[in-house]
Parts: structure tokens; sequence; C-alpha cells
């Protein structure tokens, strides 16, 4: 049977008993991490990957778009993952890893993302925000 789009438990992905999308401790975690390697203001977009939690960790996923000074309008993009312990002893530590992986225009960026979902072999693409998700202003 064939999934359809999310129903009123989910939005995207998202359980709607659990934080608003972008929001917990893995995420605050993370973005701390890309304000360290991307001022907010320079944030385009966040892309979130609903998170996964098995055996007692939860692994998140961003893309982050950053306006760059090429004139042709390009975004530096970023990978953005955590991974939270949220059992046992080690609960509330945490891996952060933030990349800058590529340079492209908005439209390709919009394609690479339908098609990581296609791939992956998801129903639904990444949530797209804006900065507002994370950081004020």
């Amino acid at each position: 049977m064939a999934a359809g789009p999310p129903g009123p438990d989910e939005r995207a992905g998202f359980p709607l008993a659990a934080p608003a999308p972008g929001q917990g401790a893995g995420w605050a975690k993370l973005a701390a991490a890309v304000r360290a390697e991307v001022p907010p203001g320079e944030i385009e977009t966040i892309y979130l990957f609903p998170p996964i939690k098995r055996q007692g960790r939860e692994w998140g996923t961003a893309v982050v778009t950053r306006r760059s000074a090429s004139p042709e309008g390009r975004l530096r993009v970023y990978t953005a993952q955590y991974m939270l312990i949220v059992r046992g002893k080690e609960r509330g530590q945490a891996k952060m890893d933030v990349r800058e992986v590529a340079l492209s225009p908005a439209e390709v960026l919009a394609q690479v993302m339908q098609a990581t979902v296609d791939r992956g072999g998801e129903t639904v693409p990444p949530l797209e925000l804006g900065p507002g998700v994370w950081y004020d202003g």
C-alpha cells in the first residue's frame, strides 16, 4: 500500500507530538555548530530532513544554503549533521559535523533535494525553512 500525504499526526515526516521541526536538543546543538561556520545573517535556506531515532540515539541532517559573493548568485551549500544520545549514562552527549560541500545555483539545489528523497526512498522532501527556525532576526 502506497504512503499518502502526511496525516494529522505528522507534518512532512516530523511527528506533531515531538517539538516543532528543527527544535529540540539535537537541533539546538546543531544550530550552534552551524553558527560557528556560517553567520546566520548570510543563511538563505535551511532544509531539514526528519530525524531518525534508534537504539537510544537520534540522528538529524540539515542542508544549509548561504549567499555567496559570486556574480551568478550561486549559493554555498553546507551539510550539517548531528548524533545525539537520548538514553543511557551518556545521555545528552552529541557529535556534530558541518561541512561546506558545494557552490550551486538555487534551481539546481531544489532538484538535488528532490533527487535525494527519490534515491533514499523517502515519501516527502526535506522541510524548507528560513534561518528563523534557529536564529532570531
